[in-house]
């Protein structure tokens, strides 16, 4: 195995005239979880297109699991699995019809695919409903069975792009445990999301991208760093933040951005300091240039 399963280094990818990647360099160990954050556009998903052969790179160099991604794509591909944002299943196919048919795509025997097929439903939980058809699924179920599907063979790569999007908190954690279970079996995980919790959770290093570019890498609490200090909020009627903004924790501090925000808000407008976060750190190193406070729900719009 590889000591690195993902080195990037000045990447850059043009459609048309348009700069998708500007210059982008990253390093991911092997048998980590790798996460990307980014508002929309900012060009994720066009990078995982880019390491699993998908879309060719415009300039640098790209290797996955040592193997360069233009030069030697056909090793490349024999190295990864991917799994996109939506399920990519059959719906009028049961869980057992969609994972046999993949196996026995992928070359394994009418025997091999049955004992691998048992083996992934068990594994991701579907057993009891294998034989029911894939549209009467929930999501989760979805999910669960396009991540079986994508481990049908086995490799060393992991790409998932927005694997937990449009998921309750009780699948979107249940998929959790399984990334990690994955990662604790040697697994190299790359996986791009719009959850920042999920990344705290899962990741052992983290890539911020804005505008084609990284624009900070490395631990949650590395990250978390960069803001400093503590974060004071303001709390609306149903316990909404109104506003956050960043502080040194000082009482001097505190003076003067209360003394600030106190003529814009109710007099009850209540008021809660903490440490910061991975939301912090996102709204911070992607906000536009003049706005001072952003909401990370207005980043993802």
């Amino acid at each position: 195995m590889h000591s690195h399963a993902i080195e990037v280094k000045g990447l850059r990818k043009k459609f048309g005239t348009q700069v998708v990647l500007d210059g982008i360099d990253l390093t991911v160990p092997s048998g980590t979880v790798f996460a990307l954050l980014g508002p929309n556009g900012a060009g994720k998903t066009t990078l995982i297109n880019i390491l699993s052969t998908l879309v060719a790179p415009g300039e640098g160099s790209v290797k996955v699991a040592g193997h360069d991604v233009v030069k030697e794509s056909d090793e490349v591909k024999r190295s990864i699995s991917l799994t996109g944002q939506f399920a990519a299943v059959d719906e009028m196919l049961t869980a057992t019809e969609n994972l046999r048919m993949i196996c026995r795509l992928t070359g394994l025997t009418a025997a091999e695919s049955r004992r691998r097929t048992d083996e992934l439903l068990k594994r991701f939980d579907l057993t009891s409903a294998a034989n029911k058809r894939v549209k009467t699924y929930s999501g989760g179920m979805r999910r669960r069975l396009d991540l079986a599907i994508s481990l049908v063979a086995s490799c060393p790569v992991l790409f998932l792009d927005e694997p937990t999007t449009g998921l309750d908190t009780i699948s979107r954690r249940a998929l959790w445990e399984i990334i990690l279970e994955l990662k604790h079996q040697g697994m190299t995980i790359f996986l791009t999301t719009q959850y920042l919790e999920e990344a705290d959770e899962l990741a052992d290093r983290i890539a911020v991208i804005a505008g084609g570019r990284v624009v900070a890498n490395g631990t949650a609490e590395e990250l978390k760093s960069r803001v400093g200090g503590e974060v004071l909020e303001l709390y609306g009627d149903g316990d909404e933040v109104l506003r956050a903004v960043p502080i040194d924790g000082s009482v001097q501090d505190v003076r003067r951005t209360l003394n600030e925000l106190a003529p814009l808000y109710p007099q009850h407008t209540r008021v809660g300091i903490r440490k910061p976060s991975l939301d912090d750190v996102f709204v911070a190193l992607t906000a536009k240039p003049g706005l001072t406070t952003l909401s990370k729900e207005a980043m993802f719009k």
